[in-house]
């Protein structure tokens, strides 16, 4: 494929996978943590992109991801464990309709600073899945010898996926905080999951087509927790006199 056509569709097609799973972590963050540091974290996660991506332009193919996608993704995982089991009680606790919003606001960062945890999870997903792009970009677009058309290809995907995620913005806030949680929680263990295990150099079945699987197994797992906690509520619920 080395036509200019082929190349664009390639491209955009292929950094629309990795834009999907950046975007995810980024709303996703940003509902429950806050947007401000979030934002500052992606921000700082696209300017370091620039920066790798301006200095070692072709070169960056020859570049290991492996040790990074192992880091990244158990740094994810072990946030992510953290927010499923938090999203698992408090969903368990309170159902999905999450009216105390009150109680729940304690996880949303109101100090004047920075929320480091916000920052570095978005900073994370932003640099990693920009680096699968470029690496994307930068396979096609020198393999064809149309590296500009392939540029075009990546930055046209960011540029609708973002849009999209933005649009979204407005529906993602009003969720329930507590089943928030839970969500941002599953995806971040799946997400992470994948990456550590790739990192390690362990190929997945089918591909990316596993994290749907991943997903599908944590989803079970968070459904079949939050009725064994109800359960046990149930049991050791005091009996009115």
């Amino acid at each position: 494929m080395t036509g200019v056509v082929p190349v664009l569709i390639t491209t955009f097609l292929a950094s629309t996978v990795e834009a999907i799973e950046m975007v995810t972590i980024v709303v996703g963050v940003g509902a429950t943590r806050g947007w401000r540091s979030t934002l500052l974290g992606a921000g700082a996660g696209f300017l370091v992109l620039a920066v790798v991506v301006a200095v070692l332009g072709v070169a960056l193919s020859a570049i290991p991801i492996s040790q990074l996608r192992l880091v990244v993704g158990a740094l994810l995982l072990v946030f992510g464990l953290q927010w499923f089991r938090k999203g698992v009680m408090r969903v368990a606790a309170r159902g999905l309709a999450g009216t105390q919003v009150a109680a729940e606001q304690a996880e949303v960062w109101t100090g004047d600073g920075v929320d480091w945890t916000a920052f570095v999870l978005a900073f994370k997903g932003v640099l990693l899945e920009g680096l699968e792009v470029a690496f994307i970009v930068v396979s096609f677009g020198a393999n064809a010898n149309q590296l500009g058309v392939a540029v075009i290809g990546g930055a046209a995907a960011l540029a609708v996926v973002g849009a999209v995620g933005a649009a979204l913005k407005p529906i993602v806030i009003r969720i329930p905080r507590s089943l928030l949680q839970l969500v941002v929680g599953i995806l971040l263990t799946t997400f992470g999951s994948f990456w550590a295990v790739e990192g390690l150099g362990v190929d997945w079945p089918a591909g990316d087509g596993a994290i749907l699987g991943l997903l599908g197994l944590y989803v079970l797992t968070a459904v079949t927790n939050i009725a064994i906690e109800r359960r046990r509520a149930v049991v050791l619920k005091p009996a009115r006199l």
